[in-house]
């Protein structure tokens, strides 16, 4: 029998501006009672993001945002899912950008984890990904990688990026992951993405 695993993803330090943030579905930290009813969160949501921009939603914006949430959340946060979902928003009415961040229990060596967790040596790889090494004040050196990879019946790369990390201290890997075939969607995120796996954390209940 495996024994119980404590440590969940601490969002606390998280600049929230270019995030909607939708929590996890299931695990320690779900299911959240705001996701009953997963439209009036999606609308409410939509509203903050409007408001917070100081922007004129006009007749329609708030529905339109609305929708294009409630969209997101259920395409990659259904229901039963543990991990957390970023939505990355500059504007209200952009696409948004999905990154993804999950924790679990170490049981491999270090090493050995993050190239696993970032996918370093991706066999399907377009061509040899970009590895390098990353610091988190809070989560210690880990690793980051960004590679382009092929879908099926599509002439379109993927453009991808990951962060992992093995934190000895709680016995926990993390890893953050992001995809999109708009390689500038991803680039005008960059900024953003690398400050959120900086201040990512980990919290023991």
């Amino acid at each position: 029998m495996s024994k119980p695993f404590f440590p969940v993803i601490d969002i606390e330090d998280i600049d929230a501006y270019p995030w909607s943030i939708i929590p996890p579905r299931s695990g320690v930290t779900g299911p959240f009672e705001e996701w009953d009813d997963i439209g009036s969160w999606c609308r409410e949501e939509a509203e903050d993001l409007w408001l917070d921009r100081e922007l004129d939603p006009g007749p329609n914006g708030i529905d339109f945002v609305a929708g294009t949430l409630e969209k997101c959340a259920k395409a990659f946060s259904p229901l039963g899912s543990d991990h957390w979902l970023f939505l990355h928003l500059d504007h209200p009415t952009d696409l948004p950008l999905p990154v993804f961040a999950a924790i679990g229990p170490s049981a491999h060596p270090r090493v050995e984890t993050l190239r696993a967790l970032t996918l370093a040596d991706d066999p399907n790889a377009a061509e040899p990904p970009v590895v390098k090494s990353f610091n988190s004040q809070k989560l210690g050196e880990g690793l980051t990688t960004f590679r382009y990879v092929p879908q099926k019946g599509s002439h379109h790369l993927l453009a991808c990026v990951r962060y992992g990390w093995q934190v000895s201290e709680h016995r926990a890997d993390i890893v953050i992951w992001t995809a999109t075939e708009d390689v500038a969607r991803i680039m005008q995120a960059a900024d953003d993405l690398e400050q959120l796996a900086r201040t990512l954390g980990i919290f023991v209940p």
